[in-house]
């Protein structure tokens, strides 16, 4: 077993250990993929203020995030294709979360079912939507998260359509994937991936497929995903979603301060900054440089989340300093993932709540709830000074 040590080191287990073309899907962005890369070396740029001769005992990453208790100011972001990375990988990582007290979300597009994450788990978790342009297919949604007991659904409204990523073209991107000549030659490499994956009826997006009109198999996905999503998105037609769900409600993928005030204004409980990862505009700012707009906008009117370019606690701490009451995980915990199945999620919370208390106390707080701006040098015009 190696040591494990920084999110890093799993990332390195996971490149070896799963297929070329879903390692492919997670570490890449849009275009040229600026967006992708600042969204983690922004965070380079921020500086902690060390202090001294303070007392360190009793240190505590507790919080809640809408209301809910968590463990630390962390959650598992939603991820498709996750049961790609590992055999039923959004059960692996949703108990990994539960175990560990901080929130699970799953994907609409997830390989593991609604009803699949539920079975295997106790206590309530995320479920995120997309705006498709179905009704039915949509109140349906809404109607089995709440059935499987989830209390909080994330819509995620930056992916009208799909940004263009190079590398999922090239690979031909797919749930199975698609035997082409490099791929079994790729996947003759994977033998665990391959081994995991014989071992488990779930391949394919068991949110979707017998759930949607006209997609009782597979074959009949990439007809229906081309035609679901709704280019025509509007604010009028988030609030129609907001009827059909009654529970917690985060808006996820809030770039600038006009569409901040319009969530608030459609009656979210909180918002994620958030770019998609880097995955849909390319050449947008990182998130975290776009939240200080934001909070000087919104942030003493609803709860604010970050999203896109955590890889460390040290990250995870920036933000919250920033003005963030939670952050979200995405690639980190799928490294875990793909290197160690649900071990792998839990050693990546670790080690990114201990680097999270350990940055804290060094800089003079034993509770997170008390970290503010204070803590950090922020270099002149990080947040920007544009012109109109």
């Amino acid at each position: 077993m190696p040591v494990i040590t920084e999110i890093e080191d799993l990332k390195r287990i996971y490149k070896r250990r799963v297929p070329k073309m879903f390692y492919d899907y997670a570490e890449s962005g849009s275009w040229t993929e600026q967006t992708f890369r600042e969204n983690s070396s922004d965070f380079d740029q921020l500086y902690f203020r060390q202090r001294v001769a303070v007392d360190m005992d009793g240190r505590s990453t507790a919080t809640q995030m809408i209301g809910q208790d968590v463990s630390m100011p962390v959650a598992l972001a939603p991820v498709g294709l996750t049961g790609m990375q590992d055999a039923d990988g959004e059960i692996k990582a949703a108990r990994a979360a539960e175990k560990f007290g901080v929130p699970f979300t799953l994907s609409t597009m997830s390989i593991c079912s609604i009803e699949d994450v539920a079975e295997h788990t106790t206590k309530p978790f995320w479920f995120q939507v997309y705006t498709l342009k179905d009704d039915d297919f949509m109140q349906r949604l809404f109607d089995r998260a709440k059935a499987a007991g989830c209390d909080t659904v994330v819509i995620t409204v930056d992916l009208q359509m799909l940004g263009q990523r190079h590398k999922d073209l090239k690979n031909g991107l797919s749930a199975p994937p698609k035997l082409t000549i490099p791929t079994m030659l790729n996947l003759a490499t994977k033998w665990r991936w391959g081994l995991g994956m014989l071992g488990t009826k779930r391949r394919f997006f068991g949110n979707i497929v017998g759930h949607a009109d006209g997609v009782e198999d597979p074959s009949s996905l990439a007809t229906w995903t081309a035609e679901a999503f709704d280019p025509s998105l509007d604010w009028d037609r988030i609030r129609q979603f907001r009827k059909m769900w009654d529970g917690k409600l985060i808006i996820k993928g809030i770039m600038e301060a006009v569409d901040a005030r319009e969530a608030l204004n459609v009656g979210a409980d909180a918002i994620i900054v958030s770019n998609h990862g880097g995955r849909q505009l390319d050449g947008a700012l990182s998130s975290i440089r776009a939240l200080p707009e934001i909070m000087d906008a919104v942030g003493d009117k609803i709860e604010v989340h970050l999203d896109s370019g955590i890889r460390s606690g040290q990250d995870v701490l920036k933000a919250v300093a920033m003005g963030a009451k939670g952050t979200y995980i995405g690639r980190a915990f799928v490294y875990g993932l793909g290197a160690m199945g649900e071990a792998g999620v839990t050693k990546t919370l670790e080690v990114i709540q201990k680097e999270l208390e350990i940055s804290m106390a060094f800089c003079g707080h034993t509770d997170i709830n008390t970290v503010d701006r204070s803590i950090l040098r922020i270099p002149k015009g990080f947040v920007g000074d544009w012109q109109d």
